[in-house]
C-alpha cells in the first residue's frame, strides 16, 4: 500500500471512530510502528488530525469531508451556471476538452452539447450522462473508467492509466478548495492523483470554482495556483482571492450575471 493510501485509509479511520490507536494501525496494515507514527505526523501537520499519546483523534469535518454529488450539485447554483456559462464560451468547435468530476463541470457540460465536432475525456459519470442523453454523431466522448468516489469520479490506477496517453487542449478541472498556501485541492488522494494525470494532459488549465471553494482545503494539492491559465470565479469572489488569484494565474475572469 503506497503512503498516501495508508494516509487515506488512517484518515477514514479517525473520522469514522473518532479516533486510532498506533497499535490497531499497525497490526491492520502491516505495516512498522514508526510508519505508523510517521503518517500520524504528516496528518497532524497537514491539519487533518490531532496526535494524542498512543494514538490520534478527529478534529472534525475538514480536509477529507467528502459530500455527494447530489449534495454538491444543490450548493451556489446561480454561481455554478454563470461560471459555466463563461467556461463554455472558451470551446471552440473541433477541439478536445477534458472535464474532470464536479458539480460546476457537470454544469459546463450541458453548455456543450451544441458544440460540433468536439471530443470529451471526462472521469466523471454525471458529465458523460449529459452528453449520452444528448447524442450528435459528430462528437466523440471517453469515459476513463476507475473506481467510484462519493463525487462521482472514476479514479486510481485504471483511470490514470486511461489518461496518461491521452493529449488534450483544455482541461476544466473542477475542485474541492483553492488556497494561497495550498493550491487547488481534493479531499480525496486517488482522485488528486487522476487529476495531476489530467493537469499534465492538457495544453491549457482551465479552473472553474465559486467563491465558496476560496480558503477551503482538501488533503491533496491537485495543482499550484500559477499553474492555472485561467481561473472562473463569481462576484462573490472576495478581494484578498481577487488579488492573489490575479497574480499568480494565468487570468481571472468573473463570470457577469454571477449574484
Amino acid at each position: 500500500m503506497l503512503a498516501q493510501q495508508r494516509q487515506q485509509t488512517i484518515l477514514e479511520r479517525v473520522r469514522s471512530n473518532g479516533g486510532v490507536r498506533v497499535a490497531d494501525l499497525v497490526r491492520e496494515l502491516g505495516v512498522s510502528d514508526m510508519t505508523i507514527r510517521r503518517d500520524l505526523e504528516v496528518l497532524a501537520e497537514r491539519g487533518l488530525l490531532e496526535k494524542v499519546h498512543g494514538g490520534a483523534t478527529a478534529l472534525g469535518p475538514g480536509s477529507t469531508e467528502e459530500p455527494g454529488f447530489t449534495a454538491k450539485s444543490a450548493r451556489q447554483q446561480q454561481e455554478k451556471e454563470a461560471i459555466a456559462r463563461r467556461a463554455a464560451g472558451l470551446v471552440r468547435p473541433g477541439t478536445a476538452v477534458a472535464l474532470s468530476a464536479g458539480t460546476t463541470t457537470w454544469a459546463l457540460a450541458r453548455h456543450l452539447i451544441g458544440v460540433p465536432e468536439l471530443t470529451v475525456i471526462t472521469n466523471s459519470i454525471p458529465v458523460a450522462e449529459v452528453f449520452h442523453r444528448n447524442p450528435r454523431s459528430d462528437r466523440t466522448v471517453v469515459l476513463t473508467g476507475g473506481v467510484r468516489t462519493p463525487s462521482d469520479a472514476l479514479v486510481g490506477p485504471v483511470a490514470v492509466a486511461a489518461i496518461r496517453r491521452l493529449h488534450v487542449d483544455t482541461l476544466f478541472l473542477g475542485v474541492h478548495g483553492m488556497s494561497a498556501r495550498a493550491g487547488f485541492t481534493t479531499p480525496n488522494l486517488l482522485e488528486s492523483e487522476t487529476d495531476r494525470e489530467l493537469v499534465a494532459a492538457a495544453g491549457r488549465l482551465v479552473v472553474p470554482a465559486d467563491h465558496t471553494k476560496w480558503n477551503t482545503v482538501g488533503i491533496s494539492t491537485i495543482a499550484e495556483l500559477s499553474e492555472a491559465d485561467v481561473v472562473i470565479s463569481d462576484a462573490g469572489l472576495p478581494e484578498d482571492a481577487r488579488t492573489e488569484l490575479a497574480e499568480r494565474a494565468g487570468e481571472l475572469i468573473i463570470a457577469e450575471g454571477s449574484p
